[in-house]
């Protein structure tokens, strides 16, 4: 844990006062702190409407490729905004107190228009939107994007608008309520609406219990309940699902809505149980609203299409799937398997005065020999920033850790202490370290730790793009696959090796899983505004 706490969050007014609040409140319990501001795909692409964007998690995907990244130590969010499957590795480590979980309506004038055939009423949630149709079905929803003080701006420069919706404590929050708001007290809310969620590394368990006596436990009960609700019908933050608990006198309240994307559609239930016993409420709920047809609406409120278009090359978890956009199905499978090689305990345990390991499946097949205590490694050098910390978790300090093996070869023909190292690698490998060491009269000692097998399968046709993260899944899709297709590389040395064969190679930001989504997405959003 790094003396000051870095604090993730977006740029904006609203989410800057959100991540100090929890920087006053982590400074107040003695904990150094610092605010690291980061743009998002929401705040960046203004001119649609969030659920036309086509992205679960739009406003968090940035500041979790951050995290996962170690770039901050935590992140701050508005919990409504956070997919209910965070990614892998990612952890709820808090929700602070809930603040106003209304929608508030701010109108221009008078509130007489709500008593008119036509009307004009701006949001970017298709669940306000439908909401509001369902009310009052002749009214006209243009779309409002951008944080609150743009959005406020643009109710007022467009003279024909009646009013738009807001979240009340957004705008309570920075102190822009205007005198002519009003609550909507019959609109239910975004699930987890008005709470803001502090996010963490699982592997950081002292992070997480810093973070966690600001967990204000019943708000997390209340969150924890709307967002099953929202999980169990598979809708994504942007679907037109609205959900609200609250605790009243020991026993909790529920109340669930689904409705179509133009409201002519509404399925909802209420439910209420003691405290401690609430446990099947949200059961109850979808029950009660899937035998009245509410999970059709989801369905046809899914914009994704049957056929997959992007396949990634390592299985993908379901936080990580979570994170594609509408325009995107995608399938993945382990293009390549590594098993652990035997390797004789006399020769670990003999003196190694420098190490190489270029791979997790390295330090994996290591221990899987030998134990840690007695690996007789002097100086560990590596290549990638996972490998590293698994190597400092598992077996001890590295010396230095390179982006990629060329990169390494270079670092170590200037500065290695020495003229031998032990290289311990798969039977599948690329040749740049050894060639560059050796060409640099630096003895390699080849020891294959691991077996490589490539088993990619025969994709489909309408596959679009490939995810690959290594050179050996590039080896491995060329055994069934023609490469005629865009080629999403995680970095420099694969998208080397896909350069030969593919037209199309593109380079992720960060040389993370996450960025190679956030790379692919980017390329569907650009694609579906040429159409």
């Amino acid at each position: 844990m790094p003396k000051t706490i870095r604090i993730g969050t977006r740029d904006s007014q609203l989410a800057l006062w959100q991540a100090k609040t929890v920087q006053q409140q982590l400074e107040h319990l003695g904990h150094k702190t610092e605010i690291v501001p980061v743009k998002s795909t929401g705040d960046l692409v203004l001119n649609q409407p969030i659920y036309e964007l086509g992205i679960t998690g739009v406003f968090t995907r940035t500041l979790d490729i951050a995290l996962l990244n170690e770039e901050i130590d935590i992140a701050v969010h508005s919990l409504k905004d956070v997919p209910t499957l965070l990614p892998k590795g990612i952890i709820q480590a808090a929700v602070l107190k809930r603040g106003n979980v209304r929608d508030t309506l701010v109108f221009k004038n008078n509130e007489e228009f709500l008593a008119q055939k036509n009307a004009i009423i701006a949001t970017g949630s298709l669940r306000r939107k439908a909401q509001w149709l369902n009310r009052y079905p002749t009214h006209t929803i243009v779309g409002l994007r951008g944080n609150v003080n743009t959005r406020l701006k643009k109710l007022e420069d467009n003279s024909n608008w009646n009013g738009a919706i807001f979240a009340a404590a957004g705008l309570g929050r920075i102190g822009l309520t205007p005198p002519n708001a009003v609550n909507l007290e019959w609109m239910v809310p975004a699930p987890a609406q008005g709470a803001i969620m502090i996010a963490c590394l699982e592997s950081e368990q002292e992070t997480f219990e810093i973070c966690s006596a600001l967990n204000h436990e019943e708000t997390e009960i209340c969150t924890h309940i709307e967002r099953a609700f929202l999980n169990k019908l598979e809708g994504g933050c942007s679907a037109p699902i609205g959900a609200l608990a609250f605790i009243k006198d020991e026993e909790v309240h529920f109340h669930g809505i689904i409705l179509s994307e133009d409201g002519t559609k509404k399925v909802e239930a209420k439910r209420s149980a003691p405290l401690g016993k609430h446990t099947s409420l949200v059961d109850e709920c979808v029950e009660f609203i899937v035998e009245r047809g509410g999970k059709n609406l989801v369905s046809k409120n899914s914009l994704k299409p049957q056929k997959t278009n992007v396949f990634s090359s390592k299985t993908l978890s379901a936080g990580q799937k979570d994170l594609f956009a509408d325009a995107v199905k995608v399938e993945s499978s382990d293009f390549i398997k590594t098993t652990p090689n035997r390797i004789k305990t006399s020769l670990l345990k003999r003196p190694h005065e420098n190490v190489i390991i270029t791979s997790k499946n390295g330090v994996e097949a290591l221990l899987n020999n030998c134990a840690a205590e007695d690996l007789n490694f002097k100086t560990i050098y590596c290549v990638g920033r996972r490998t590293k910390k698994l190597i400092e978790q598992k077996i001890g300090p590295v010396k230095h850790s390179a982006k990629n093996a060329k990169l390494l070869a270079e670092h170590l023909i200037e500065f290695l202490d020495g003229t031998e190292v032990s290289y311990f690698c798969s039977d599948i490998r690329m040749d740049d370290l050894p060639t560059i060491l050796t060409k640099n009269n630096i003895t390699v000692h080849e020891i294959v730790a691991y077996s490589t097998k490539l088993e990619a399968p025969k994709l489909p046709e309408s596959v679009e793009g490939v995810m690959l993260y290594s050179p050996s899944t590039v080896q491995s899709f060329l055994k069934n696959n023609t490469p005629n297709c865009v080629a999403y590389c995680i970095g420099e040395t694969t998208a080397k090796e896909a350069a030969k064969h593919f037209e199309d190679v593109r380079i992720a930001k960060i040389p993370t899983i996450e960025s190679v989504i956030e790379m692919v997405n980017e390329h569907y959003i650009a694609k579906d505004k040429k159409q």
